[in-house]
């Protein structure tokens, strides 16, 4: 008897996980797919951190038409897609989307936004009713602004809180993409509180010197700092500097951008905000 009641209850148990599916269950209850495109890699590393801390399923966004040229000839065919108002086709996904309650969606920041296999990606799936969590990477910023994009073309998604992070500080990449799960709440664990940022005050000679350490280097000019509020973590002292730039057309234009300097490191900046 009781060998028969254990063949059934394994027999119970089997049919339910068939039932619901391969697809991975959270502690919060929900099912996450880190769904990601990625040309040069960066943006799949941070899709796999991702994934690894969730125990999350993942997949690529791959397209038909690959970009596999140079840096320079991808942005002149992104150039031109964006002028006819082309859209990459997605190559079906072996994922099934619409058993997922939260889509991690990483990109890479192409002309201030993201990649265009994003848009072919929209345009091919469904979305509406999905907690999308977007995470890019970049040469100097671009999550603000694409995730306001991605608030306009997906309306009837719940689009939250993104991650992001420069191409050039991937080595800092798990303690950062730790910190932004524990703290949007899709794992468990402590993290420390980050204090406020100071009242801007007047750039002097000192902040200067620890502006032009940190950007200086960078391949485009980055502007004029003006003024700059900082705070003190237990990793070192972070800024926030308001700047004066121009546009290549000559406008003025104004950007904050943010400075840390760790322990013993040298100044570097994390993200621009235009």
């Amino acid at each position: 008897m009781k060998i028969y009641l254990l063949l059934v209850s394994m027999v119970i148990a089997l049919a339910t996980m068939i039932a619901c599916g391969s697809e991975k269950q959270n502690e919060d209850g929900n099912k996450y797919l880190v769904l990601y495109y990625s040309q040069t890699g960066a943006t799949k590393a941070v899709a796999e951190e991702i994934q690894k801390m969730l125990d999350a399923d993942i997949e690529a966004i791959e397209i038909e038409n690959p970009y596999n040229g140079t840096y320079d000839e991808t942005i002149e065919r992104t150039k031109k897609e964006r002028e006819e108002g082309e859209t990459p086709k997605v190559i079906s996904l072996k994922s099934d989307i619409n058993k997922y309650d939260v889509i991690f969606l990483g990109y890479p920041v192409w002309f201030g936004t993201y990649a265009t296999p994003i848009s072919g990606l929209i345009k091919d799936y469904d979305l509406a009713g999905k907690k999308v969590v977007p995470f890019c990477t970049f040469g100097s910023g671009g999550l603000k602004a694409s995730s306001e994009n991605l608030k306009k073309v997906l309306p009837q998604a719940d689009i939250a809180n993104g991650y992001g992070i420069r191409n050039a500080r991937l080595a800092v990449m798990h303690s950062e993409v730790e910190r932004f799960l524990i703290g949007n709440g899709y794992m468990e664990g402590n993290i420390e509180p980050l204090p406020d940022y100071s009242e801007q005050q007047n750039v002097g000679k000192n902040e200067i010197e620890i502006f032009n350490k940190a950007c200086g280097d960078y391949k485009f000019p980055l502007g004029t700092p003006i003024s700059f509020g900082k705070r003190t973590t237990s990793n070192g002292v972070d800024y926030k500097f308001n700047v004066k730039s121009q546009s290549p057309d000559g406008k003025d234009l104004s950007c904050t951008i943010y400075v840390t300097v760790g322990k013993d490191a040298k100044p570097e900046f994390t993200l621009v905000e235009r």
